[in-house]
């Protein structure tokens, strides 16, 4: 599966700052130092509605990161996931009349199109539930080989037991685990399981439903954590920077599937760091598919709204804070990007040198863009008001906003 072209990142001068970021399973903020080369691995959509301002807002805060570390001239390794195949996506299908394949095909070329736009840098490897089929079904027979799995009816379910440090990603009691497991595609009341919370590795083919050659596991499908599993070891191994996604996957996803890793390679942690953007609510409720309550970006554009305000209305907002999605934030937005362009029209303006580098510390400090967005109004506000002399700063503030931020002036 292909990606999204890449929209050029601006060299700045100077060096970037190694970033502070919160970690869920620490409970707190961590220094992330990696290597030359950075790995991150951030779950992506299962293509049944995309892309909603709730993807866009996690997309975007995990864009930032991979910015952050560009500035600090390291290589990036991220690799982002597609589940192209699950019981929500083949139920849509159902529902609509349409074959799942081709639903699935047409939300992630949308997808695609509006990361485009967003200027979301891609990742190096986008890689399909289905197409990791064939380095998933090892893994399952490795785990079953070990104790670490179990059969059920002719489903194969992973032992949350067999991980000594499960739990260690949310940090939640076995009540909260059980209540978050029903609500978010576990079966933790199905009769015969040795725990409720533990999950499906591999279902068994239904009747009307797409299966595939499982070797010694018969024929069936994967269940929701062992894709991202197989597709972030295979692609970034153990200990890998960052594990990314919307605070709703800390569990169970996040949390099953680092044990998943744990109990196959007998190494801890999978991620250094496990991050989590926040949510984004419309009229009171967290913006749901189930609910209906939906803004979409592609929808968006085609009203007109120039991709860099969406952006900008994305950035307005801590990347770990709940908000709710209005349509002032959007003409706040809109305002915003309208004043920066005036500022940067320009020929010379304040100096900018030090407005570089309090974006790259609001940056570097837990991914703070909204400290870093009020810097460039500071300094959009001071050409305004007052002009200056230096020759060549809307230049330099235009592609600092352009390689940190993700907005083209």
């Amino acid at each position: 599966m292909h990606a999204w072209p890449a929209s050029e990142v601006p060299a700045l001068p100077g060096q970037g700052r190694d970033l502070r970021i919160h970690d869920t399973a620490t409970g707190g903020l961590v220094t992330l130092d990696p290597g030359p080369v950075a790995r991150i691995y951030v779950c992506g959509i299962t293509p049944y509605d995309a892309t909603h301002l709730g993807h866009a807002a996690t997309y975007n805060a995990f864009d930032l990161v991979q910015r952050v570390w560009l500035d600090t001239k390291r290589q990036v390794h991220y690799v982002q996931n597609v589940t192209d195949v699950d019981d929500p996506l083949l139920e849509r299908a159902e529902r609509d009349n349409v074959d799942w394949v081709a639903l699935a095909e047409k939300e992630t070329a949308l997808f695609r199109e509006d990361m485009t736009a967003l200027r979301m840098l891609p990742p190096r490897h986008y890689i399909g539930a289905v197409e990791a089929i064939p380095g998933i079904v090892p893994l399952v027979e490795r785990l079953r080989e070990a104790g670490a799995a179990y059969e059920l009816d002719g489903d194969i379910y992973f032992s949350v037991e067999s991980d000594p440090h499960f739990g260690q990603v949310s940090h939640l009691d076995a009540a909260a685990m059980r209540l978050l497991s029903a609500e978010r595609g576990g079966d933790p009341d199905r009769p015969g399981k040795k725990n409720p919370l533990d999950p499906m590795l591999w279902m068994a083919a239904r009747p009307g439903e797409p299966s595939w050659d499982g070797g010694s596991l018969g024929r069936g499908r994967p269940g929701w954590h062992i894709e991202c599993v197989a597709i972030a070891l295979d692609h970034l191994g153990m200990g890998f920077d960052v594990q990314g996604g919307g605070s709703d996957l800390a569990f169970p996803h996040h949390e099953m599937g680092a044990s998943h890793a744990q109990v196959l390679t007998g190494e801890f942690p999978m991620a250094k760091a496990y991050v989590h953007a926040g949510m984004v609510a419309l009229h009171g409720e967290k913006m749901s598919k189930s609910k209906g309550n939906l803004v979409f970006v592609s929808q968006l554009r085609r009203d007109g709204v120039d991709p860099a305000a969406i952006r900008l209305a994305l950035l307005a907002h801590h990347y770990r804070t709940d908000w709710e999605y209005t349509d002032d934030v959007l003409r706040e937005a809109v305002a915003r990007l309208d004043r920066w362009r005036a500022a940067v029209s320009r020929p010379d303006g304040p100096p900018a040198e030090a407005l570089v580098e309090e974006i790259r510390d609001a940056l570097a400090n837990d991914l703070d863009a909204p400290t870093a967005l009020a810097a460039v109004d500071r300094w959009a506000a001071a050409q305004q008001e007052h002009g200056g002399t230096d020759i060549g700063a809307p230049g330099v503030v235009s592609r600092a906003v352009d390689a940190l931020l993700g907005v083209a002036l």
